[in-house]
């Protein structure tokens, strides 16, 4: 007898710091206890970086060989990694994984990355020539006001202060002579589309955040987060990519190690947690925006109980879940929907 599994695809997505990780091996753990094959693919920037592990809250070795993963240190620091790079390995991957007829469980909180797999957005060509003019522009409020000329629509789509997004839709409005939100059908209306994914999202309130960022800054600072940042900086210095440069906390610890007079560690890492407390706000507010996601809301564990908690519901029933193991009983929720709620197992005679 030959079988063909179709589910949908998963996804757990949401700010940094909310658990992602360790609830998608919960559930790929799950599925294979059901005899039902699942890997990850992640949908994080700057995990794709090799020797960028503890800053970046990379999967343990152990748990990268017990769990097959994608997308993560698949290249040096050194390279500049596009989205369109993202979007083409992380379609292949996945369609090797159902090649494998396993289910891929996309994780991680880069909005852009999940919404060009999870709606093959298309994405415009590159411009480097034009982009190099546009970055030596440094008022940022002059790009925006050039960008609302060439392109209101696109303008309206992201902060004024956002100078990235700004810079790379000017990049393609000059560059392809297009509006760059003429370019596939744009993130807004995507996100109201149908889709073979289920979508998971994580949330904590906000203030539950800063506490778990700043405790798990002081985790990686314990498990050598310095020494990997200094390791980082001696072999590649100023030949770091300009993505990578950008990564959260180890953006800070070069700072504090080129400078370590005029800028403190306890001062770079006061930085590197308000801005990823910043950052993961932005984060919240890209996922908010699509309807199809179905929240997990979070909250942080008493002094007495140190597990988080959920407190909402993710299945879109009209009955709260009731204060559980997040990695536990929230995983084998999960599972159960894609094992019954969202495939089926068609069988026919060899």
């Amino acid at each position: 007898m030959s079988e063909t599994v179709r589910v949908k695809r998963l996804a757990i997505v949401g700010p940094t710091a909310t658990g992602k990780t360790a609830l998608a091996l919960a559930v790929v753990r799950g599925l294979a206890a059901d005899g039902i094959a699942a890997e990850i693919v992640s949908a994080d920037s700057m995990c794709v970086y090799r020797g960028m592990d503890i800053g970046t809250a990379k999967a343990s070795p152990r748990e990268l060989e017990e769990v097959p993963h994608h997308l993560i240190s698949v290249i040096d620091p050194t390279v500049e990694y596009s989205v369109a790079d993202y979007q083409r390995s992380a379609l292949a991957a996945i369609a090797e994984i159902e090649g494998r007829r396993a289910v891929p469980v996309l994780v991680g909180g880069t909005g852009l990355y999940v919404d060009a797999v999870v709606d093959e957005l298309t994405i415009p060509a590159q411009f480097p020539s034009v982009r190099a003019e546009l970055e030596l522009e440094n008022d940022v409020g002059i790009l925006y006001a050039r960008l609302q000329i060439l392109d209101g629509l696109a303008s309206t789509r992201m902060e004024p202060t956002n100078r990235r997004r700004i810079v790379r839709a000017l990049e393609v409005c000059i560059g392809s002579g297009k509006p760059f939100s003429s370019f596939g059908p744009g993130i807004q209306e995507s996100q109201n589309r149908e889709t073979r994914w289920m979508l998971v999202g994580l949330r904590f309130p906000r203030e539950d955040i800063a506490e778990r960022i700043a405790r798990r800054y002081e985790g990686q600072m314990a498990a050598g987060f310095l020494a990997e940042s200094e390791a980082l900086l001696e072999c590649f210095g100023d030949a770091l990519s300009r993505t990578a440069s950008q990564a959260l906390g180890y953006r800070e610890l070069w700072d504090h190690l080129r400078s370590p007079h005029d800028y403190p560690l306890t001062q770079a890492l006061t930085d590197a947690v308000l801005r990823t407390r910043q950052f993961s706000v932005r984060q919240e507010r890209w996922f908010r925006r699509d309807a199809r996601i179905q929240w997990a809301e979070l909250s942080a564990p008493s002094h007495t109980d140190r597990r988080p908690a959920v407190t909402g519901r993710f299945d879109g029933s009209t009955d709260p879940l009731p204060p559980v193991d997040v990695t536990v009983d929230l995983a084998r929720k999960i599972s159960s929907a894609v094992r019954h709620e969202h495939g089926t197992l068609e069988q026919g005679k060899c």
